[in-house]
């Protein structure tokens, strides 16, 4: 094969096809999805498994990759959750009858073909579909290498069931997992209308230097916690341990702590102990370095520059003491990723100096940064976060996969 341009033409085609099913169709198709998926449980994990032996045990994305009966059916409630939601496509945004009497509408409309890049997430390959198929869109997805069997048999599945329902096998498109057809995908014009990259910041890169299709980022996250001097410290030991270790692998986990300095060692030497307890190797700055070793934890190096605005995906983080609100708010602006960003405090005005201050997707207080998500957010699955500001902020979710469209009727009018 050495072009996709008939893929990318056929998908591109098959947008005629997705837009004109109803809303009712296009829920049954999903609740549908949903109970195949489940169904299919054990074919899902044995194809997964070809893939999770490729990879080293000590990769942080190998968590990202494994699929197992829970994952599983969370995705099918995941898709059942879509499935319900309203649709979001043909809304009327405003409308008005100007002084000629033409009527003026403008109504949400799918996007059209979307493409995704991503990398070792096989859900991405369900969560893309579901929630393109319920928008009215059609997607083309390029996985990773990583996940090769696992998303072949995915999107298999999805295929049976469009098929099962009468609906063109073309709105669900799979690319090869060859990094030639990369180019021609982030160049197609003619047949792509966007590109989501998501995965890690050199992917995002990449696709933003190389692409010619508008491109919508979501991805990397370099979330910080800044424990402020009034904070309760039993409850910010407690909310840095979750953002930390519930899933260390995923966008929305913590990656640096920022401990005010009259605070630093009451802090350090409550959250140590949870932390030590799941094994998490820091990397201090001087003067948490001094606190932690004076502590006796055992996983801890001194923190090199570059272990500041890093994004671990595992079980590590940073730490650094700073002097008061805004050399934390500093510190952020200079490593933040401006994906998810919390303080921990009970001074309302530092508070919202911080929340007002901070440059990112979602900002929190006194709450754990692992609450950025589509389905936390009671907007169902999602593509990703947005990291940017045009189009979509935060989780990229059903409502933003429309654009607008202008509907003017008239009888006769000239200008």
């Amino acid at each position: 094969m050495e072009t996709i341009s008939h893929i990318l033409k056929s998908a591109s085609e098959a947008t005629r096809v997705v837009k004109n099913l109803s809303s009712v169709q296009k829920e049954e198709i999903l609740k549908d999805l949903a109970d195949e998926l489940v169904k299919n449980t054990d074919l899902i994990i044995a194809e997964n498994a070809k893939d999770l032996v490729k990879m080293d045990d000590s990769d942080p994305k190998k968590d990202r990759l494994l699929l197992n009966a829970e994952r599983i059916n969370g995705l099918a409630e995941s898709i059942r959750e879509v499935a319900v939601l309203e649709d979001p496509t043909l809304q009327v945004l405003s409308e008005k009858t100007l002084k000629n009497g033409l009527k003026v509408q403008k109504k949400s409309v799918p996007l059209g073909v979307v493409g995704v890049i991503y990398e070792s997430r096989p859900n991405v390959t369900i969560d893309v579909a579901s929630l393109c198929i319920r928008s009215g869109n059609v997607c083309v997805l390029r996985g990773g290498s990583d996940a090769f069997y696992t998303n072949i048999c995915l999107v298999n599945i999805i295929k049976e069931v469009l098929k099962k329902h009468g609906v063109s096998e073309e709105i669900v498109q799979l690319l090869p997992v060859d990094r030639a057809f990369v180019g021609e995908l982030l160049t197609a014009t003619k047949y792509v209308d966007i590109i989501i990259p998501r995965g890690s910041q050199q992917l995002i890169d990449f696709v933003r230097s190389n692409a010619k299709v508008p491109v919508i980022e979501t991805g990397a996250g370099v979330c910080h916690t800044y424990v402020e001097e009034t904070a309760d410290l039993d409850s910010a030991a407690d909310i840095i341990t979750n953002a930390k270790v519930t899933r260390p692998s995923v966008c929305n986990s913590l990656d640096t702590i920022l401990v005010d300095r009259k605070v630093a060692a009451d802090l350090l030497n409550k959250v140590a102990p949870k932390l030590a307890e799941f094994e998490v190797e820091i990397f201090a700055d001087e003067e948490a370095y001094k606190i932690l070793n004076k502590e006796g934890y055992k996983l801890l190096q001194k923190a090199a520059e570059d272990d500041f605005g890093r994004e671990f995906l595992s079980l590590k983080c940073s730490v650094k003491v700073v002097d008061g609100v805004d050399e934390a708010i500093e510190h952020i602006t200079e490593h933040s990723s401006k994906h998810s960003e919390a303080i921990i405090s009970k001074d309302a005005a530092k508070i919202e100096k911080f929340m007002n201050d901070i440059d990112a997707a979602a900002v929190y207080s006194n709450a754990s940064t692992r609450f950025t998500d589509g389905g936390e957010f009671g907007l169902g699955a999602e593509i990703g976060i947005s990291t940017q500001k045009l189009h979509a902020r935060g989780p990229f979710a059903l409502e933003k996969l429309v654009t607008e469209k202008w509907f003017v009727t008239g009888d006769g009018q000239i200008r």
